[in-house]
This record gives C-alpha cells, structure tokens and sequence, in this order.
C-alpha cells in the first residue's frame, strides 16, 4: 500500500501503538509479530479500545475498511517514521554510546526544552522499533527532535541514521558494551563510529568529546562543535569537576550543581551544556535545566535506607561503566564503604577476562568491603578479607538477613538480569 496514503491516515491520529495494552482513542495501532505471538490476532481488540486504523500483514485478520493490510508491518513502521521524517523536515540531534545514551538524552531534553519544543525518546526505546516511534511522536510543534540510539551489532547505527537522518550527532562513548555482538572492542568502536560516517557523507555536525582520543580521531574530517575539561581549544571549555558524591561543574562564571552521582556523569551533563551553548540557550537557563535533572530507573540514585546511604545503579552494567563506578566511589570521602556487585552480561567470549580485570582491579583496595554477585563473578573468586562471592543473588541475601548492614554508604551496580535493587529489600 502506498506510503504515503497511510501517511495522510497517520496524521488524522493522535498517536501509534504497537501494545493493545496501551492503546489511546484515535490512534493506529501496528501490529508486529514478535517471537511469542503474532500481533495480528490483536487487531480487533485495538479497535475495539478505540485505535482508528490497524496495520496487519496477515489477511486471515482482515477487519474492514479501518484495516491496512501490507506485507510488513514492520518495515511499514519504519518506512512511515521515515517519511514523516522529511514531511516535519525539522533538525533532529541523535546520540549513541556504551554508556550514558539515556542519561544525556534526558539531560540535553531539559536544557533544550527551555528555549525550544522538544520532544525525545521516552525512556530507552532506542532500536529499530523505538526510533520509528520516537519518529513518529514528532509533530508540527515539535522544534527539535532528539533521537537515541541503541545497538549491539554492525550496521545498526548506519540503519537507524538512514530512518531518522540526523542533522547533528554524539557519541557519548566507546566502551565494552554488548562485546558479545560486536566480536570485541574493535568492532564497538566500527559499529558506534557508523553515526560519523552518516553525518560525513551528509555534510551534518558532530558534537566531539576533547577527552576522548578516539572521538578526536574519527570525528577529525567532520564539521565539529567540541568540549573539554581545561581544554583552551574547545568551543565549550569547562574549567572544573568534582564529584562528592554530585557531580559539580565549573564553566565560565557558572557552577552547575546537579543531582547525578558520580564523575562518570560529568561528560553526560557536559555534553549538554554545549548542546545548548550551540543552540543559544542561556546560560543561566542551562543551569537551572541541569541542576533541575533528577534521574530515576535505577540510574545512579542516592538513597537512605535506614542508616545507610546507597548509590543505586543497577539498571545495567558493562566493564567500563563498571570500572567507572567503582572508581569514583573509592575516591568519595565517605567511611564505611561496601559494594555490591553484579555479573555483566552480553560479554561473550571475554566474559571471563573482564570479570576478572574488575576483581584484579580491587585487589589493592582495602578499606571497601567488596561484595561480588553472580556466577561470573564467583568463577574468579580470590580468598581476601573484604571480598566476598556470591554466586547467586539469594546466597547473598541470605547473609543480608544474618548480617545487618548499618551506617555504611553502599554502592549497588549490575547488568540489569542481575536485578540488584532487590538487595533494598534486605536493608
């Protein structure tokens, strides 16, 4: 079927949806097989709860008139973001990385929200179904649009570009992420650097990292606007950072206090802050934005429980945010440290090495009490007296309930499988 007659059917709506659970009046409800069940078979219950048209790719459940039948849903969802893309024709900021996408996602949201109508992904809806739909919830009012990007495979990236086609691009890192997909590092590196080479070959701009050697290097051939901790050179260049445990930032008579724990977090709100220098938001505008950003989803949350102050971030982990984290919890000037760690998942073949350069790396660490949790982490178990190996959460929790944790500042991170929040529980 035409697209761009079931374009001109999309504008009379007033959203998508691919969950019957989740439909709204008027809306256009797609149905996307997934691996479990075919969501064909829920087309009648979406326009029964008031979806205005469906798109199925299965005849058998043909309906009437509000039935658009065509081969793929799927690649209609896509195909449709696409051309709404360039009907809106509005600039569209895209960002990938390991680590921080969602985080500097919101963060560049609320800076940007201040001057302009801007609407982002919600939550992490970051892959080839959630770009189309964060594509899709862009209107005529939107002024800007901010697109994240996941991936844990080659070409991913290259394919989100081509449906959302960027006018400005980030990469917040290039770290051990999905390792397992990506064959190891060097692959990461190819796979996130695809968003550089779309904005090359379109005469787009990247926003460069100037702490970072590698952004440096690939971005050197890109139009650039660029950022840097006591980096002269810099379009935005922040004078100081500190974490204890907020992160605060120094830039040019400004200091910026923000709610994000941890100095992993700096180069997130960094970015941010040049994202909306470059888009001429005020400075004090930016400020109040940044120091105005609670995060929550178990992302670097500071908690009470009891006496005990926790560091919760367990929305998901790999070996450099892992590292990061640790990091910056030991140089915080609490007493009482402990932290609990979880597996990192998705390593594939270095999955071994990696949890074994986290536990070599606490080796000499020893006023923090090290909780280690999960069979990759109990598979290089090492006998010292402030580790401890778990290799199941409840073989942990059960010397939670013998043991009671108390004026104790507490750090909590791990792939999200691990689902260490529930150790609040036991405290």
């Amino acid at each position: 079927m035409d697209i761009n007659y079931i374009h001109s059917l999309f504008l009379k709506c007033k959203s998508v949806s691919i969950d019957t659970r989740k439909i709204e009046p008027n809306s256009l409800f797609v149905a996307i097989k997934g691996e479990r069940f075919d969501a064909n078979a829920f087309a009648q219950e979406a326009l029964e709860k008031g979806a205005a048209y469906v798109i199925i790719d299965n005849g058998d459940y043909f309906i009437d008139q509000r039935t658009i039948l065509v081969e793929d849903s799927l690649v209609t969802l896509q195909e449709l973001a696409k051309f709404h893309r360039a009907y809106l024709k509005l600039p569209i900021i895209a960002l990938t990385g390991s680590n921080g996408k969602t985080t500097t996602k919101e963060l560049i949201n609320v800076v940007l929200s201040k001057k302009y109508s801007t609407k982002a992904t919600i939550g992490n809806l970051n892959n080839h179904i959630g770009v189309p739909l964060t594509l899709l919830s862009f209107n005529s009012e939107t002024e800007i649009g901010i697109v994240e990007m996941g991936a844990n495979h080659k070409k991913e990236i290259d394919f989100l570009c081509e449906l959302a086609k960027p006018d400005y691009g980030y990469i917040t890192n290039f770290g051990k992420a999905h390792l397992e997909g990506f064959g190891g590092v060097a692959g990461v590196i190819e796979a996130k650097s695809e968003m550089y080479q779309y904005l090359s070959e379109n005469d787009k701009l990247a926003f460069i990292n100037l702490e970072d050697p590698i952004q440096v290097e690939k971005a050197k051939t890109l139009k650039s606007y660029s950022f840097g901790v006591n980096k002269e050179n810099a379009n935005v260049n922040i004078t100081a950072v500190k974490a204890n445990p907020f992160v605060e930032i120094n830039y040019s008579n400004l200091t910026i206090k923000s709610h994000l724990i941890g100095l992993y977090n700096a180069n997130n709100i960094n970015a941010a802050l040049t994202i909306g220098k470059y888009f001429g938001v005020d400075d004090i505008a930016i400020k109040e934005a940044l120091e105005s950003y609670i995060p929550e989803n178990n992302r670097s949350q500071l908690l009470s429980k009891g006496t005990n102050q926790i560091i919760l971030d367990a929305y998901n982990a790999n070996p450099s945010s892992m590292t990061v984290a640790i990091a910056n919890f030991i140089q915080l000037d609490n007493t009482n440290k402990i932290m609990i760690l979880g597996d990192m998942f998705e390593l594939g073949q270095e999955s071994q090495q990696e949890h074994k350069a986290i536990v070599t790396m606490l080796l000499m660490e020893e006023k923090v009490t090290c909780n280690f949790i999960g069979t990759a982490f109990y598979a290089n178990r090492v006998d010292k007296d402030n580790f401890y190996f778990y290799d199941t959460f409840e073989a942990f929790a059960s010397r939670l309930k013998e043991t009671k944790i108390e004026n104790s500042t507490i750090l909590i991170k791990g792939s999200r499988g691990m689902a260490l929040e529930r150790t609040l529980d036991f405290l």
